[in-house]
Order: C-alpha cells, then structure tokens, then sequence
C-alpha cells in the first residue's frame, strides 16, 4: 500500500504496484532454548502449512533441526569430533586418522553436514572400490565419516545420517596360500637371515604386531608358550597397543623351536623384545616384507613351481592350515588365532575345514565298516 495526496491537500492509502506481492504473512515459533525462528509468506495457508507439517509434526517426532545448523563443514564437525574420543585405542585412533586423511577429508572435509546426500556417499564408496581400494580400507574410510556425521545428528545439525542404509563392498578372500612343511623349511632356508621368524609365524599363528611385540618375559619355554598380551603396528610411527580381550591368549609352540627362541633371548633382560632388527630395534613389517621375504618367496619360485606368491601375513593363515591337517578342532584353531568367536575361523577357513570334513567321513566309513566285520564274525563263530 502507499499513501498519496489529493489534489485538495486530503491523504489517501491505495494499493502500490506490488501490493499483494510480498509475504504478507509470517509464521513464527520458540524452540526448547527460547530461541524464537520465523518465515514469511505470501499466504496465510501457506504458513500455517509450514507451522502444521515442516515445524509441529518434526518437534512432535524429535526431528526437526535448524537449516542454519547444517551449513558447518564435515571437517569442522570431525574437529571437534575426534579428540572426544578418548576411549578408543592408540591402534584405533591411527586407523582412524589414516583413514580421514587418506580418504574422507580430500572428499568431504570441505562440504557442509546438511549438503551430504546418501547417493554422494554411495558414489564415493563406488569410486573407491573401482579404483582398487580393498574392502577394509573402505570400510575404515566410510566407518569415519559415518561416524562424524553420526555425531552431526547428536548435535541436531542434521536431521539423519547419509550414511545409514550405504552397502559397503563385500570382503573377497582371494585364493590363499597355505604352505606345507617342507614349504615352510624351504622359505625359512632361503630367508638371508632370521629364518626363525618364518618358522615362528608359520607354527603360532600370531599376527606380525604381536611377533614384533614380543618381551622375553612373554615365554614359558617350560610349557612352550608364548603369552600374547600387546602388540605394535606402524601407521607413520610405531603404535603400540593392547589387543582386545579375546586376542590376548596364551599360544604353543613346537619343541623345535626351543633353541633358537632361547638362543634370541641369550643376553637379554626381561623387558627386552625377543625380534628384533639389525640394530635392537623394532622389527618392521614393511621394511622386512621387501627386503627379505620377497626375494626369498622368488628364490623359492624359482625352485618349485608350485610355490605360492605370499606376503608374510599369510604365514598365520598356513598356521591354521597346519593345525588343521594336524587333527586340531575348530575350537582349538579360534583360540591360537585368537578370533572372537568360532564362527569367525569356520567363515574365513571353511575350506580348511571341508577337507577336515571329509576325513570325518572316512573315519566314520572305516569305523561302520570294523563294527560290520567284527559283528560278522561273531555271529560265525
């Protein structure tokens, strides 16, 4: 509306050209902070609409959120995110920040919570696995992101997490190779030095952190075990860490590798480590893989064509196979691993176990068989 003067000096109110135009109505409401938020419109529907379905059915559910609160950055919310978490690890926290630094903040860091959609997020998943990213980088990379935006939703910036719902590709166990004995004497033999360590982890079992860990103090050479209660990985630096409950466990070992354990421990004390490098110091598995152990897997290439490529990790999966062969339960297996549960080495050995089925088989074919004869001659006697 505008006001004009008549020719007789009288005033008078009549519509202006945008009269009608502009938002002639405003909604407004108070939220549970006492903080008072409003919106115009243009009709009076319009903003009761607004107020009966976009603000009164979100408060009445829990879910309605501020749009200003949203316009943070993931890597603002990760900030304030990560150093909450005091509860986890050291291991934990590395795996963590490898994988923001990696892998979600180039990707995320610079976008706002509230502009996160869910098919950007599968698009991102998707991208990392065609460019050969393996299944448990990407869920390290997704697990945080999932993770900050889930702390997002906490402080009420988003009113649900893009993540929820996203399938993650599916861990593919590539054909392994399981050594055999005279494998592993091979490779142990062709390794230029420390060949104890091939033999220790084809015939324990234990993870490459938790070899590197090792304190004399950790062996009963009396019982022949091997007590296995922290462990050291590198992510930049060394990392040491407790294992999880059901990893720390008390493993045998062969009577044959009782002189040359003790023969590492000669001279040390207690709380030294018992692997160890040239120097005294960790023994690193990267340095260790490419330096020694490849050339001496080639070397035994060379020799025996049905060699399998391998990486020293794989030495624990010969571990089981060895156990396996030798009659041990699946049972007994999860405990040397040191797998939180049975299910666990029946999923990722299940082929080292069909073969044990088979022999189950035979057994009990050749035990119905000795009953039959023994009944048979009974009776003819």
């Amino acid at each position: 509306m505008k006001t004009i003067r008549e020719a007789d000096g009288s005033l008078r109110t009549m519509p202006s050209a945008n009269h009608g135009k502009g938002l002639r109505y405003r909604a407004r409401y108070v939220d549970d902070d006492n903080r008072e938020h409003a919106k115009g419109f243009a009709y009076k529907r319009d903003a009761q609409k607004w107020l009966d379905s976009e603000v009164t059915a979100k408060f009445a559910t829990g879910t309605y959120v501020e749009p200003a609160a949203g316009r943070v950055t993931v890597s603002s919310v990760y900030q304030s995110w990560s150093p909450a978490q005091s509860h986890i690890s050291d291991k934990t926290k590395a795996t963590r920040q490898s994988a923001w630094n990696r892998h979600v903040e180039p990707h995320w860091g610079d976008i706002l919570v509230a502009d996160v959609r869910s098919s950007a997020v599968r698009a991102w998943v998707a991208s990392m696995s065609e460019e050969g990213t393996n299944a448990t980088t990407i869920e390290n990379a997704f697990g945080v992101l999932r993770q900050v935006l889930g702390a997002a939703v906490e402080d009420n910036r988003i009113a649900r997490n893009p993540c929820d719902g996203v399938k993650l590709p599916k861990r593919r166990h590539s054909d392994r190779g399981y050594l055999s004995h005279e494998q592993v004497v091979a490779l142990a033999s062709s390794v230029e030095r420390q060949g104890e360590v091939v033999r220790f982890l084809a015939y324990t079992g234990l993870r490459w952190g938790e070899m590197a860990a090792l304190r004399v103090q950790d062996f009963d050479m009396l019982r022949r075990r091997v007590n296995v209660s922290r462990s050291v990985t590198e992510s930049g630096g060394l990392v040491w860490s407790t294992p999880k409950a059901w990893e720390r466990r008390s493993v045998p070992f062969p009577g044959t590798l009782c002189d040359e354990l003790a023969a590492l421990m000669v001279g040390k004390g207690r709380d030294e480590l018992v692997f160890t490098d040239l120097r005294g110091g960790v023994l690193r598995n990267s340095n260790w893989r490419d330096r020694i152990f490849r050339p001496a897997v080639l070397r035994c290439q060379a020799t025996d064509p049905t060699f399998p490529t391998i990486t020293p990790h794989d030495l624990r999966h010969t571990a089981a196979s060895l156990a396996v062969s030798a009659r041990a339960n699946v049972k007994a297996v999860q405990r040397m691993l040191g797998h939180a549960k049975a299910s666990m080495t029946l999923d990722t050995y299940a082929d080292l176990f069909d073969e044990d089925l088979d022999e189950v088989a035979d057994r009990l074919d050749a035990a119905i068989q000795a009953t039959a004869d023994g009944l048979r001659t009974a009776l003819e006697a």
